[in-house]
């Protein structure tokens, strides 16, 4: 009887009918950030400088925010730097689990006999899907691009189908794919400079790439097959990370070009440069116009904590803050400073993505930018006889001797 009334009062004690949140209490509509990249975008700069292309971008990545642009909704024959997006549906299948880097490659009659740059890769041949990525995202080879496509896809059609599905997704409004290579001899693949940049965004968001887009020099084949990489920003540009080079004769000569300093991550996208000098120019002067003018700032307070739950299938919740550095002009970093609010303990259920505090960036007094904290997952309310069946684990199994013991009165 003693033990039923212990659990009764536990209950009681444990499960009162209001919990307190921290002083600075979470309001409904802090889930609201100051304003999106996508409104920000293209409002921030039209620098003074002329590049010697048709169409050009910069982007900051992890904001996906606009710093430059110009002519960057043309669609243009964009010529290898189709193969952005193709190693992007490769890097999402081995992320679903779908494929294995260990595994080998089937080489079709179809893949063996892409012209262009290629590994010469044999019908027949066995080839690790790490060396076949290798030779497409450091020499760009189109035998290559096509052996992944079919072997994600099964056949090149329904790769090129999900290409242009991805892109609809990504909310890419002026790509058409009409295959995985960039080779434009019968049909030409268009996407503007800003697309191209959405989906470089997009691979960029992959940590696996860099182990590839770095690459200066390497081999395949176990050494048997040489590879220089045809981005030579990579080898000539400080804190370069990749991305992809194209050129054909409609196309001329295109670039993504990422690169990366301190907290800072960039992509300049260069479309129909005259040269392939022009090209690697027109986007380091993007560059270093970023990296000269911007800079991310994140708080050094801030740090992914669990909260405690009440009522919960668990004990806490995980926290996340998705962008929880600023984007800013180097002329207004001066004076900002952050400070987080957050509760400290939550009720059950909790939901993933729920708000459950705030980065708040300031300047001068006046809050300039929001950022959400929420849960990283979700947290189902107890039932009745959940919460039962734990605390009558507690009283049961309890040990009032040994609490005594490593209790000792005085």
């Amino acid at each position: 009887m003693k033990k039923v009334i212990a659990v009764l009062m536990m209950i009681l004690i444990l499960f009162p009918t209001t919990f307190p949140l921290t002083a600075a209490a979470i309001s409904e509509d802090s889930a609201e950030t100051a304003g999106s990249p996508e409104q920000e975008a293209a409002a921030d700069a039209t620098a003074a400088f002329t590049l010697p292309c048709r169409g050009a971008i910069l982007i900051e990545q992890t904001t996906g925010r606009v710093l430059y642009e110009s002519n960057a909704d043309e669609p243009m024959p964009i010529a290898s730097v189709t193969k952005v997006m193709t190693l992007l549906l490769v890097m999402e299948a081995l992320d679903a689990g779908t494929l294995s880097l260990d595994e080998n490659v089937p080489i079709s009659e179809l893949a063996a006999s892409m012209g262009g740059s290629q590994v010469f890769l044999e019908v027949g041949e066995e080839i690790s899907l790490n060396d076949v990525l290798k030779a497409v995202f450091v020499s760009s080879a189109n035998d290559g691009a096509v052996a992944l496509a079919e072997l994600v896809s099964g056949t090149m059609e329904g790769f090129v189908a999900r290409m242009n599905e991805r892109a609809a997704e990504l909310g890419m409004t002026s790509a058409v794919f009409y295959n995985p290579t960039g080779l434009d001899d019968q049909e030409t693949n268009l996407c503007s400079a800003r697309d191209v940049a959405i989906m470089s965004r997009e691979l960029l968001s992959h940590e696996k790439v860099y182990d590839y887009t770095k690459i200066w020099i390497d081999s395949i084949r176990g050494g048997a097959f040489g590879l220089s990489n045809t981005n030579k920003l990579v080898r000539f540009y400080p804190g370069a990370t990749g991305l992809k080079t194209g050129s054909t004769g409609k196309a001329k000569y295109c670039v993504s070009a990422s690169a990366e300093r301190g907290n800072l991550k960039l992509c300049a996208v260069v479309l129909a440069g005259e040269t392939s000098a022009d090209r690697f120019q027109a986007a380091k002067t993007m560059l270093d116009y970023g990296f000269a003018n911007y800079a991310y700032y994140v708080p050094e307070a801030y740090q992914e904590v669990s909260i405690p739950v009440w009522g919960g299938t668990a004990a806490s919740v995980g926290t996340e803050a998705t962008g929880a550095g600023l984007l800013l002009a180097k002329s207004d970093a001066t004076g900002l400073t952050s400070r987080i609010e957050i509760a400290e303990e939550l009720n059950a259920p909790v939901e993933k993505g729920q708000v459950v505090g705030k980065i708040l960036y300031e300047k001068g007094g006046a809050v300039i930018q929001e950022v959400p904290i929420t849960a990283k997952e979700a947290v189902p309310k107890l039932n009745f006889w959940g919460i039962f069946r734990q605390l009558l684990r507690v009283v049961l199994f309890s040990n009032p001797q040994r609490d005594a013991a490593s209790h000792p009165t005085a």
